[in-house]
């Protein structure tokens, strides 16, 4: 199966767990990757054959700015299960979602979730 991979995508949301997270909010990085079919594309060169990353890119900023989640594992399963919806030949979605600057103390580092979801027939 083939893969396109959007990567470093930056989007500014409102999930946390603190609740000046949900007020406050803070940068977000998601990269995906998304397994379909991308044998037609590769011969016809047009664009109708294959998936346009500009919907999914937009599907991501959308869901990161206006959802207000306490765990940054439920905002990743939003974005696999909205892909998974909106993306009809997408047949696998990995989410990685990065907290870039979590609030924790004497924590420089990022978290980061990977979740994949298939679809089901």
């Amino acid at each position: 199966m083939d893969c396109i991979h959007l990567t470093e995508i930056r989007c500014y949301g409102y999930t946390g767990y603190l609740p000046e997270e949900q007020v406050l909010g803070q940068w977000f990085e998601v990269d995906v990757k998304l397994w379909l079919d991308l044998s037609a594309a590769a011969k016809s060169d047009e664009i109708a054959d294959t998936l346009d990353y500009r919907s999914v890119i937009s599907l991501i900023k959308d869901l990161v700015k206006t959802s207000k989640f306490a765990l940054i594992e439920r905002l990743a399963g939003a974005i696999a299960d909205s892909i998974i919806q909106q993306c009809h030949e997408v047949t696998q979605v990995q989410v990685k979602l990065t907290k870039p600057a979590a609030p924790i103390p004497d924590f420089g580092g990022k978290i980061s979730i990977d979740l994949t979801k298939t679809r089901t027939k």
